[in-house]
């Protein structure tokens, strides 16, 4: 290397950029072609790909039939997002050329990139045909495949990787080849991967822990959701988890603390409000429950399934005022939704605003005149104010869908003497 082109190496490792790049653009017109290709591949490792690709633009248009600068140069447009260039650089290195295969790979890479999983397939494929013990081709096949859902074939490429390589572009072979018999349905086999991998890696060991839970061992998925959280405590996803994994073993105060500890690094995370909360009512703790998940629906108050269960933890309290204060703020948010409008009708009945009530029952009718639960419930609310006729129809209708109930048959036939008296 010149003596100019290693000074300016020295230059940056220094931390002297301007100098290095000053002193390597003063001293390209006196290069020869061979440094002039130097210089590119040093712009390309320190990041000036502008530069690089007008290098060697320049030496591709002098040397037509050298691949290598044309590879050098797709891959620089690779990284400029130049795809369609990158493509048609590629396209152009022949059979017969040594870089036929790494072109190959680079342009299954590009496809895929774009979508075109079975133009990717196929440049591998030709690839693997011209040199069929390839490592490097079969992982390639085998990340295609994976990231197409095809778990199945992948494993037979990673497989074929395993015994020649562990890793591959820092990406473990064995980590991937359980997820793909995790992702197969194969836990069993998966989680005897996963157990030989013996990684400190917080995704491996989320996705070990994953595994473990579908072959039924949650022991092994808190003791490695544990060690996630040991490695990174601000892995968010792996609280919920194992809070989720401690409460399916019992163990609800160890559930709760978990989504505690969850919240504080994870403070805008619906589901742990709403799982702490759960559990804190299984705790006995209601207050703590009733504050945790109102914020959970504070964060969305779309939150459907922490609002119905808000709801059911204030019936247990008889706070219908608070059920009717919270259905009436979430409905000028979101709109009306016929159980909101139901549960409205039902805590209005309970203090005693029956003609509330009604406008609420009405309006959850529209959507709900075929749920036996409701039109039973409505006809019974429409009896007891005295609207005979209409709880009549109702109960009638309710008796098309239950035809079976002998006791509101009877009743329907009392409210008929009752009316007709």
């Amino acid at each position: 290397m010149d003596t100019t082109i290693m000074e300016a190496v020295h230059l940056m490792e220094n931390k002297q950029m301007e100098k290095a790049i000053a002193l390597l653009e003063d001293y390209l017109p006196k290069a020869d072609d061979e440094e002039k290709f130097t210089i590119a591949e040093l712009y390309v490792q320190w990041g000036f790909l502008n530069e690089a690709a007008d290098i060697l633009d320049e030496l591709m248009h002098q040397f037509p039939k050298e691949n290598e600068i044309k590879i050098m140069l797709a891959d620089v447009y690779i990284e400029q997002d130049y795809d369609e260039e990158a493509i048609n650089l590629l396209n152009e290195v022949g059979e017969d050329d040594p870089d036929y295969v790494q072109a190959l790979l680079q342009l299954a890479d590009l496809y895929q990139t774009q979508g075109l999983f079975e133009v990717a397939e196929q440049k591998l494929l030709t690839a693997k045909h011209f040199d069929p013990n390839e490592p490097i081709i079969d992982f390639a096949l085998g990340e295609l495949l994976f990231s197409n859902g095809d778990y199945r074939k992948a494993i037979t490429y990673y497989e074929k990787v395993l015994p020649v390589m562990k890793e591959v572009n820092h990406v473990s072979v064995n980590d991937r080849l359980a997820e793909a018999y995790a992702a197969s349905g194969e836990y069993e086999i998966a989680l005897d991967i996963f157990q030989e991998v013996d990684s400190e890696d917080p995704d491996t060991l989320f996705k070990y822990g994953f595994t473990a839970l579908h072959a039924g061992r949650r022991d092994i998925a808190i003791k490695a959701w544990k060690h996630v959280l040991e490695q990174d405590v601000y892995y968010h996803s792996a609280y919920y988890q194992l809070a989720k994994a401690y409460e399916s073993e019992e163990m609800i105060q160890e559930a709760y603390d978990t989504a505690l500890q969850g919240i504080q690094v994870d403070e805008f995370n619906k589901e742990l409000y709403f799982f702490a909360g759960s559990m804190a009512h299984q705790l006995k703790n209601d207050n703590e429950s009733e504050k945790w998940v109102r914020e959970a629906i504070t964060l969305d108050p779309d939150y459907k399934e922490a609002v119905l269960f808000l709801i059911q933890l204030l019936k247990q309290q008889d706070k219908h005022d608070d059920i009717i204060e919270l259905l009436t703020e979430i409905s000028q948010e979101e709109g009306k939704d016929p159980i909101y409008e139901w549960e409205l009708a039902r805590a209005y009945n309970e203090t005693e605003s029956y003609n509330h009530a009604l406008n609420h029952y009405k309006e959850a009718y529209n959507s709900l005149n075929q749920d036996s639960d409701f039109l039973r419930e409505y006809g019974y609310f429409l009896a007891e104010e005295g609207r005979f006729e209409d709880a009549i129809e109702l109960l009638e209708t309710y008796l098309q869908l239950q035809p079976l109930d002998a006791d509101i048959e009877e009743y329907v036939s009392r409210l008929k003497d009752t009316r007709d008296a």
